[in-house]
């Protein structure tokens, strides 16, 4: 089943790639990519992290909320989610992730998952 970890990976990286918009932004929201854009958005995500463990969760944790800003409100939703978890390991003394906080990323990877298949 390696679509959920696809996602994980593709999630990573687009909007530090050159897709998180140029100047600045309007003082209203946003628009929102449609479901369909949203996936496509994904698939073409390739963000990498660098520098420690713990730097690397603050860097996850902080382009999954970028993300979840820019795609449509029913992937952002669980992106969010991810966000607010990877905040949490980002947090902790040296950014590791429990078993708990794997299996809810998981979860959220797959309810992506029904979105873009």
């Amino acid at each position: 089943m390696k679509k959920p970890l696809t996602a994980v990976v593709l999630l990573a990286g687009t909007l530090l790639t050159g897709c998180g918009g140029a100047g600045t932004a309007p003082a209203s929201t946003p628009a929102r990519l449609s479901v369909q854009e949203s996936c496509t958005f994904l698939n073409g995500d390739n963000f990498a992290p660098t520098g420690s463990q713990k730097e690397q969760s603050g860097q996850i944790a902080q382009h999954y909320q970028e993300v979840a800003d820019k795609v449509a409100p029913e992937i952002a939703a669980p992106i969010q989610k991810m966000a607010d978890v990877m905040k949490e390991v980002a947090a902790t003394t040296d950014g590791t992730k429990t078993a708990e906080q794997t299996a809810q990323l998981t979860e959220q990877i797959n309810k992506i998952g029904q979105y873009c298949k």
